[in-house]
């Protein structure tokens, strides 16, 4: 088939199963994949598709932008991942992978489907229904680790979005924030999941921060700060016999 072209239904229905409707951030995304076009192959293989605007050129060139949704569909003879990336220059791009190499079929006998792109703070691994670490990093957002899949990810409240953060420069920040400057460690980031007991929310929280000054993923909000006490009534609460200070 060539391009520019609309998306299959099965592509489609695909990609909206990790584009929850009840989600803003993920709802803006699925309205805007209806209005593109696939504009052509990406650079990862069978499945790799860019989505643009009919005339535009697909951009193969600029590194890949990050994750905002992945999921998996397990079907009796196959399964399928599908990813979604942030939009940039307004091009997405979109894999829906075949474990078994090739197109996906228009139709398939499915077992099951899921994505981190529902999941909230208190719920187990969508993937695998393993518990969770979660660190609060502010009001809006929650830092999960999940030890069975070696994954990182964090959840934003405002938008609904979860956002999957690598390992290896989340990894290098914590071993900064302890101090450890043991370049064999930070050649081996999947010792992150062997001492992740020893490592404080706060250790954890600082890091991702960190992570996150250098690869902007989420607003990060300050603590609140309390309001002053000042008026007369403050003044009273200072000076009555019992209310001072």
């Amino acid at each position: 088939m060539g391009y520019p072209r609309p998306l299959r239904p099965k592509e489609r229905d695909l990609l909206e199963s990790v584009l929850p409707n009840d989600r803003p951030g993920y709802r803006r995304y699925r309205e805007r994949i209806a209005s593109l076009l696939v504009i052509g192959d990406g650079r990862r293989g069978s499945g790799d598709l860019i989505l643009g605007i009919s005339g535009d050129v697909p951009d193969r060139s600029s590194p890949l932008a990050p994750v905002i949704a992945y999921g998996m569909v397990e079907a009796t003879t196959d399964t399928f991942s599908i990813t979604v990336r942030e939009e940039t220059g307004n091009q997405i791009n979109v894999e829906i992978v075949s474990g078994r190499g090739g197109e996906v079929d228009d139709h398939f006998e499915e077992k099951r489907r899921w994505t981190y792109s529902t999941w909230l703070p208190g719920s187990p691994s969508p993937a695998c229904g393993t518990p969770i670490r979660e660190v609060h990093v502010d009001e809006a957002l929650t830092l999960a680790f999940s030890p069975a899949e070696r994954r990182i990810w964090v959840h934003d409240v405002a938008t609904g979005i979860v956002h999957l953060i690598p390992i290896t420069n989340f990894h290098n920040e914590l071993m900064r924030r302890k101090g450890k400057r043991d370049p064999e460690s930070a050649r081996r980031p999947q010792m992150l999941w062997d001492q992740l007991h020893e490592s404080s929310d706060a250790e954890l929280r600082d890091a991702f921060v960190a992570y996150n000054g250098l690869k902007h993923r989420v607003e990060v909000r300050p603590p609140s700060q309390p309001t002053p006490q000042t008026g007369l009534g403050h003044w009273l609460r200072r000076w009555v016999p019992g209310g001072r200070r």
